[in-house]
């Protein structure tokens, strides 16, 4: 639409409409071009790929695919993922956005796979005990194989060990000492008891041993007096007697009291002899450790630590009879909880549980369930006598740990609905270590002495996958975030289409089959595949890069094929197997085309009709979308110059759809408004519409329904409409033009194409066509046709039949056109709403019209 001019009659000025009214002024600019533009040729409403361009036969002609062509369309992403792997500062972790269905994972596990290959692999971690604090266990770190090998020579260790003790216990010699020394013991025990005897018998008391103890008591000759004898001895000896008695006690007692540190020395004889067969059964044991680790200094104080725990264990480590009596096989030990510090917990390495035994470079590891215990790791308990025992060799490690040296690709959103998953991936990273501990623990929930093995040194690279919206909104809400994820690889959703990019694009395709052990495909079936690239970017002028998308498009092709006995995939397997997923994915819209056929839904396709259009939809079904055509209409009568959307007023409307239905308002208004107020109001609505409408596309089908409404001029049915407008009536470019077109083209097919039935789009929209081939057909033999406009004027003009009238440099608009047919309403309405106004308004009431909440002001 041109720039508005003044309104007026030929006679003179009007109050009414802002155009001048001057017969015989002739039309020009767009709309009296229309006719001769004409619809697009069908050459024009799709963008083929020609397969003599391509180069080859088959795709199995293409050599292997440079990673350049594996990162299809992604040298963005790809760069900034090569920047986040070089730069080793803290908070350089890559979070790759994207859409899915463009194959990020693939793409970067392939990328971090090439890059671990060309670094080293990574230590082993181990967790021993602690021989100093119990409850918390030591981790080594040890070189790359190490670890097994320190675990499996510890666990044959402790299972020498158990029998050297024994047989050391069991030896004569130890044996020969142990008596020995009871021996002393018990001849110094009982030769200081003799003494004692001997020293009260030769002053006629006797030393007596008695149940409850030692006693003396006088003798008369070699036995003790009975005590009635005692009392008639005299009285002089009997003092005596008592005297020595007394004396004898008290040495007694003082030998009593020096027992027990006799028996204590002779432990401490004992547990020496114990220690120094406890040496000698593992010295030699422990020496040959040691001098197959000589070079790991930590392994060499941790077994020296074994030795001495060992000597002072002594015979709690002696093997006891299996429960099957043969004593030649001991199956338990009564050492059993002392023998289980002395294994080696192999955390992660080479041949750890879960990693592989071959890996020489660093590791590439992924975590499907990035729950808090599989991130930083758990600690197992057992089951005992109805309470949960746990140790050391019971730790566990999470993905952390695995990936500890190389990198770990996360899910974000997965790891942010964990319970305090992405608090303990955030704190790890941060601290460069990771902390294992329970989730009750790290809540505080637990009040007893846990477990608290020292933590792991942390140095990876952490690669969060997710959408844009997940990364903004991480960006926006976590103030750390930047802090530890500092380079974005923003994976694009479509790149140019070139020469270029179509050979990238079919070598990825060979690539896709070779890997997939697929049928290759003739250069037909990959032009077919790359024309749907083009489609699914909306876009012939673009291709998708959703590989994943086309992957499976393969993958169902090849069975196509195979159905088919074709060695080769071709263009018609590859058509079948589009035809299938459309089949698969219709009943819905295939309900809907039963309804406009039968017209439950009503959208006429022939003949003319006052303010009524045909609009153009697009509905999204799961991942299948396609178009479908609804009815617009529009009313106007006497007001006050509102524009009443009743999409809004029954809150089905969006907030686009609103914003256009006002850019719409405003546009009308700028035309024919401008000296003085729409004396109308009027309405607009898609009839048959059951839920929210949103978008503004259907901006142009409400114009020209309004215009039609006004003019009184019909508008021809056999025609859809979509676009939107700006406030100058520019058309502006839709989305989903494609499925629009093949919707309208679908109904129009049914009932019977006659060559009048057509669609007009925004000319911006011509790039993006991609049409079917039945459609591109029915246009090449003018049974349907596209109609690209640039402006609300060529579109009315096309409905109507009539120019839609331009305002020529000095305002005015020829008679017989559509807008002055418009200003001639107008200002018949302008007539009849003054002089209602003179006639029923009050006295003293303000007459300027008021907007209404919701509504669009016409003014």
């Amino acid at each position: 639409m041109s720039s508005p001019g003044l309104v007026g009659k030929a006679s003179g000025h009007s109050e009414s409409s802002g155009l001048k009214l001057l017969p015989g002024a002739v039309p020009s600019g767009p709309a009296a071009a229309v006719a001769q533009a004409g619809p697009l040729p069908a050459s024009a409403l799709a963008t083929r790929c020609n397969p003599a361009t391509l180069g080859f036969e088959t795709t199995a002609d293409l050599g292997d695919a440079g990673e350049e062509v594996l990162a299809f369309g992604q040298d963005r992403a790809v760069q900034a993922l090569h920047l986040a792997l070089a730069v080793p500062g803290a908070g350089y972790n890559p979070f790759v956005l994207g859409a899915p269905g463009v194959d990020r994972h693939a793409l970067v596990r392939r990328l971090l796979q090439a890059h671990a290959r060309t670094r080293p692999a990574p230590p082993d971690w181990c967790y021993v005990y602690n021989f100093v604090e119990p409850n918390r266990p030591r981790i080594l770190s040890l070189p790359p194989g190490e670890g097994l090998r320190l675990r499996e020579a510890m666990r044959r260790f402790v299972g020498e060990l158990s029998k050297a003790v024994t047989a050391a216990l069991d030896s004569e010699d130890y044996r020969s000492r142990l008596d020995a020394i009871q021996k002393d013991a018990k001849a110094h025990e009982e030769g200081a008891l003799q003494a004692l005897g001997d020293r009260a018998a030769a002053q006629g008391v006797a030393l007596l041993r008695t149940p409850q103890g030692f006693a003396f008591a006088p003798m008369r000759g070699d036995a003790p007096m009975p005590a009635q004898d005692f009392e008639q001895i005299e009285p002089a000896e009997r003092e005596r007697l008592r005297h020595v008695i007394e004396d004898s006690g008290a040495q007694l007692q003082r030998l009593l009291h020096e027992l027990p540190r006799l028996r204590r020395e002779m432990q401490q004889r004992v547990r020496d002899a114990t220690r120094d067969a406890m040496g000698q059964a593992a010295g030699h044991l422990v020496d040959e450790l040691k001098s197959g680790f000589a070079t790991q200094p930590k392994v060499v104080d941790f077994l020296d630590e074994v030795r001495r725990d060992i000597v002072e264990a002594g015979e709690q480590l002696r093997a006891q009879p299996g429960a099957g009596g043969d004593e030649d096989e001991p199956t338990s030990f009564s050492g059993d909880l002392l023998l289980h510090r002395y294994q080696v917990n192999l955390l992660v390495g080479r041949g750890a549980d879960g990693d592989a035994a071959h890996d020489d470079h660093a590791p590439v590891r992924e975590c499907e369930h990035p729950s808090y215990a599989n991130l930083v790791g758990r600690i197992d308990h057992i089951a005992h006598l109805g309470t949960l025992l746990t140790n050391f060799t019971l730790i566990r490690p999470g993905a952390l740990h695995r990936a500890n040296g190389g990198v770990l690709m996360l899910d974000a959103v997965k790891v942010i609905a964990e319970p305090m998953a992405w608090a303990g991936l955030k704190r790890a990273l941060k601290s460069a270590r990771v902390v294992i501990e329970s989730l009750p623990q790290a809540l505080g929930w637990v009040n007893t002495l846990p477990l608290e093995p020292q933590a792991v040194p942390l140095d990876l690279k952490i690669v969060l996958f997710g959408q844009r919206e997940h990364y903004y909104a991480l960006q926006a809400l976590d103030p750390e975030f930047d802090e530890l994820f500092k380079i974005a690889a923003d994976f694009e959703d479509d790149v140019a289409r070139g020469p270029a990019q179509v050979r990238q694009l079919a070598q990825a395709l060979a690539a896709t089959s070779r890997e997939q052990h697929l049928r290759p495909l003739d250069r037909c079936a990959v032009a077919r595949v790359i024309d749907h690239a083009a489609r699914l970017a909306e876009d012939g002028s673009r291709l998708s890069t959703h590989t994943r998308t086309l992957a499976d498009l393969l993958h169902e092709a090849d069975a196509q094929a195979a159905w088919a006995g074709h060695a080769v995939v071709t263009r018609e397997d590859v058509a079948k197997a589009q035809a299938a997923r459309l089949r698969r994915a219709d009943r819905v819209r295939e309900r809907l085309q039963d309804a406009l056929m039968r017209q439950t839904l009503l959208v006429a396709t022939d003949g003319q009709h006052v303010g009524q259009v045909n609009g153009l939809a697009v509905t999204q079904v799961g991942a299948f979308r396609f178009g479908h055509p609804v009815r617009l209409t529009a009313t106007v009568r006497l007001g006050d110059g509102d524009l009443v959307d009743i999409e809004r007023e029954s809150t089905l409307g969006g907030p686009i759809h609103s914003k256009g239905v006002m850019i719409l308002a405003a546009c009308l208004a700028a035309r024919h408004g401008r000296t003085a107020p729409m004396a109308l109001s009027a309405s607009l609505v898609f009839e048959q519409s059951y839920g929210p409408v949103e978008g503004d596309s259907a901006t142009l089908a409400e114009l020209c329904a309004l215009l039609s409404a006004l003019s009184g001029l019909p508008l021809r049915q056999a025609l859809a409409v979509t676009g939107s407008i700006n406030q100058f009536g520019r058309v502006q470019a839709v989305g989903g033009i494609n499925e629009k077109i093949e919707g309208y083209f679908d109904l129009c097919r049914e009932r019977g194409l006659d060559g009048s039935q057509g669609v007009i789009i925004p000319r911006a929209n011509v790039q993006h066509l991609m049409l079917r081939d039945d459609v591109v057909e029915a246009a090449a033999q003018s049974r349907f046709h596209v109609w690209p406009v640039d402006d609300a004027d060529e579109a009315i003009a096309l409905l109507t039949g009539v120019p839609a009238g331009t305002p020529d440099t000095r305002g005015a608009v020829a008679e017989g056109t559509v807008h002055h047919h418009v200003a001639q309403t107008l200002q018949a309405m302008s007539r009849r709403r003054r002089a209602w106004g003179t006639a029923d308004r009050p006295a003293g009431r303000d007459s300027a019209p008021t907007r209404r909440s919701g509504r669009a002001c016409l003014r």
